[in-house]
Formats: C-alpha cells, sequence, structure tokens
C-alpha cells in the first residue's frame, strides 16, 4: 500500500506565547495535503535570535543546538511518513505527529495509552541515527567524511558489545554507567589495534550523543553515561618549528614519490588545509582577488561546508607551477599529486627518517604548524588564523595554536618602544 500524498514541514516562532523574558516557543508545523497539525519542540527563544527567512535560530552555540534539534526533528518527521506511506492509503498530520511521539497512529486526546512500549537496542538506535544522517549528506547538510566516523563509531560499539557481553546488540535497559567505562578501556587497552586516548573519547562522545537521543525520545528514562567526562583531555599536538618546515622544503629528495609528498605536505603547512581538501584542490579554487589581482585558495571545508581562504605565498606559487603540467592536472584535474590518505601517511614516515627528524609526521600535523607558523612567525591574530582555517568559532582555533614566547616578546619590543623611553621612564602622551 502506497500513499501518493507530499509532506511539508515548517518550523515558526509563535510571538504571542513569549513569556515575561520575551523568549517564545518554537513550533513545528505539519501540513499533508491542505491539512496540518503543529507542536512545539520544546526550545524557546527570543525574537532577535529567530531568523523568520531562513526558519532557523541565530546566535551562539544555543542556536546550533536548537538548528541542530530542527533538523533531527525534519528528518524523524520524513522518516515516520516513509514508514506510514507503505501501512495506509491516507495519512494525515496527526497520525504523523502521533506516531513522531511514540503514540498509536490513531491516538486521540483524552485516549489511554495502554500500548507497552517496546524496548530498544543500542544498535538498532544507532543503525536509524545513520539512515537520518545519510540523507543529511546527501542534502549536503553533512560531511560524508563526518558520515564514515558515525559508520567507524557503530563498528567499535559492535565489536565492544560482543566482547564484552557475548551479544550482537545491547538492550538500552541494560546499559548503565559502566558501560561507557568498560568500553574506553576495550578500545584503549584490550583492543587488538588499540586507539589513542583522544580517538577513544571521540567514540565514547558519540555513543553518549546516541544515548541523548534514545533520553529524549522516551525510550530511557535518562542517558547512563551523560556524565562521563570526554573532553578536557585532547591531546595536545606539538607543531613543526618553522626551521624544520624550512629544512624539509630545501631538502634534496631524489626519489620521486617522496618528493611529491613532501611538497604536498609543505603546501598544506603554508595552506593548513586538511587532506580531503587538499586532495580536492582544482585551479577553481585559485582565485584573484581585489584591484591588484591577489591570488587566494578559497574554498568550502569538505568537513563542515565552511569556508577557508588563504593568500597564495610564493612557495606555494611555485608548488603551483612545478606540477602544471603533471599527469593529476592534465588527467585527474587536481591542483596538487596526493595520494591515498594511508600512502601518503606511510611516505611521511619515510620522509622524517630522510631529513633527520626525530619525530613522525603526518597530514593533520601541517594543519596544527600552519596555525602556529601564522600566529607566531608571521604576526597574524587569531581571529585571521581562525579564518584561514575555516574554523567556526575561535575557541576550536585555540587548540591548534598556540601563543608562544616569541611573539609576546616581539609584542612587548614595540609597547617598550612606543610607552618608554632609553631610561625606562615614561613617555609623555
Amino acid at each position: 500500500m502506497k500513499s501518493n500524498q507530499k509532506l511539508t514541514v515548517l518550523f515558526w516562532h509563535r510571538k504571542s506565547k513569549a513569556d515575561a523574558s520575551g523568549m517564545a516557543p518554537i513550533i513545528c508545523r505539519i501540513s499533508i495535503d491542505g491539512s496540518e497539525a503543529e507542536f512545539s519542540i520544546g526550545k524557546k527563544v527570543s525574537s532577535g535570535h529567530w531568523d523568520t527567512e531562513a526558519k532557523k535560530a541565530k546566535g551562539g552555540s544555543e542556536a546550533r543546538s536548537i538548528n541542530k534539534r530542527i533538523i533531527q526533528i525534519s528528518a524523524d518527521l520524513e522518516r515516520h511518513f516513509t514508514v506510514l506511506q507503505m501501512e495506509h492509503s491516507h495519512i494525515s498530520p496527526i497520525m504523523l505527529r502521533n506516531v513522531f511521539n511514540g503514540l498509536p497512529f490513531d491516538h486521540r486526546k483524552g485516549m489511554i495509552n495502554r500500548a507497552v512500549q517496546q524496548s530498544s537496542t543500542i544498535l538498532t538506535l544507532t543503525d536509524g541515527f545513520i539512515k537520518d544522517f545519510e540523507q543529511m549528506v546527501d542534502r549536503g547538510l553533512r560531511s560524508g567524511e563526518t558520515l564514515r566516523q558515525w559508520r567507524s563509531t557503530r563498528n567499535k560499539i559492535l565489536e565492544f558489545v560482543l566482547y564484552a557481553f557475548g551479544k550482537n546488540d545491547l538492550d538500552l535497559q541494560d546499559i548503565d554507567y559502566s558501560f561507557a567505562a568498560r568500553f574506553y578501556r576495550y578500545l584503549t587497552v584490550e583492543r587488538e589495534k588499540a586507539l589513542q586516548e583522544a580517538a577513544a573519547k571521540k567514540q565514547i562522545k558519540n555513543t553518549k550523543q546516541i544515548l541523548s537521543i534514545a533520553e529524549s525520545d522516551g525510550m530511557i528514562s535518562k542517558n547512563p553515561i551523560q556524565k562521563f567526562r570526554c573532553g578536557g583531555d585532547e591531546t595536545d599536538i606539538q607543531p613543526l618549528e618553522f626551521q624544520q618546515v624550512c629544512l624539509l622544503w630545501q631538502k634534496t629528495i631524489p626519489i620521486k614519490r617522496l618528493e611529491e609528498v613532501r611538497d604536498v605536505f609543505v603546501f598544506q603547512c603554508f595552506t593548513g588545509f586538511a587532506f580531503q581538501d587538499v586532495h580536492a584542490l582544482t585551479d577553481s579554487h585559485v582565485v584573484k582577488v581585489g584591484l591588484k589581482g591577489e591570488k587566494w585558495l578559497i574554498k568550502e571545508r569538505g568537513k563542515t561546508g565552511v569556508p577557508e581562504m588563504v593568500p597564495v605565498m610564493p612557495i606555494i606559487e611555485q608548488l603551483i607551477e612545478k606540477y602544471r603540467h603533471h599527469e593529476c592536472r592534465i588527467v585527474l584535474g587536481r591542483l596538487l599529486p596526493v595520494n591515498s590518505n594511508a600512502r601518503y601517511n606511510g611516505y611521511l614516515k619515510e620522509i622524517a627518517v630522510l631529513c633527520g627528524l626525530d619525530r613522525e609526521l603526518n597530514t593533520h600535523l601541517a594543519r596544527h604548524t600552519f596555525a602556529d607558523m601564522m600566529l607566531n612567525v608571521f604576526g597574524f591574530s587569531l581571529e585571521e588564523v581562525s579564518k584561514m582555517l575555516g574554523h567556526r568559532t575561535i575557541r576550536t582555533t585555540q587548540r591548534y595554536a598556540k601563543v608562544k614566547k616569541n611573539r609576546i616578546s616581539q609584542t612587548w619590543e614595540k609597547v617598550r618602544s612606543i610607552v618608554f623611553s632609553e631610561d625606562g621612564t615614561f613617555k609623555q602622551v
């Protein structure tokens, strides 16, 4: 049985229900062939923080949380609508609202709901989340790279459940706080290919998000691992020193495959582009800006869709020109000859040994090195570095670049010449 009805979902701000502080609820309106039903999404914003044209909240982190909830509701409604289409020849907005709220499709106000809620499992819930995420990737709302990370989390949850419980899945009601602690130990100690601490905590953080969805949908009374700390212990990645980058660039490398990887790594160090973004660069991303026609690299990040833009420095100009007649440009249309991520990182290990560096090189280190050089060597502000890296917030940039003593010293020299005379007395203002 297949219905040909069409669903429209609209979010709007009910200003008439504003409270004393000016906060009014956000309403979701379901429309199916002219019939409508509404419900509050449980979030409030002030009039100044609601974009009436885009139908979403605007502002800081709270707005991002609200917009995330709006996207999730839209995806859930579409999923439930698709299922109802297969079961009923006619669907009303009230039917869809009932199913969305976990009620029988024919529920009416005042009716006693005697249906027993079916229990769910961690992997069933994760699969549903991934399915919704796939739809958002198809619409360009989410990154395919992030989708791969969620699939990786799903696989690691399955690994752990098999290892710890001897099952292929685990009921949500059987999960308690110890689940997170045991999962973390499995990933970092007991797993054959153990993860680094930051990577393991990312998996726990994703699992926590899945269980938060279960809590908001009423499948569990509260998230059992909500208090397990996943932040505050990020690994502090030490960037390369500027002299080390120069050493890499000036080193004569007789092996062509290693020379190409070295060039791509140096390119990253002077642009800050992540691996997938360097891999996808074409001539179209080199844009002339301003009256002088200065060349800039401008591209939306594959991970977040946020634009990152950096001026084309002379060293980048040389690399672009160097590979102008390379088959990567002629055949594939790419700016540089970039290998697969695994092969790229493998060759970087060889290059580190060849150049006498006492540390391991990897693709993400180049991004940290760029942030450090721009801030501490070239003197760009943190806000400018954040824009070049394509970060949404300065807080993210602060994890990449920390102010060093030499920058403080340089600033102090400027301040001293302005404020103090040679004998140490204040200059007259």
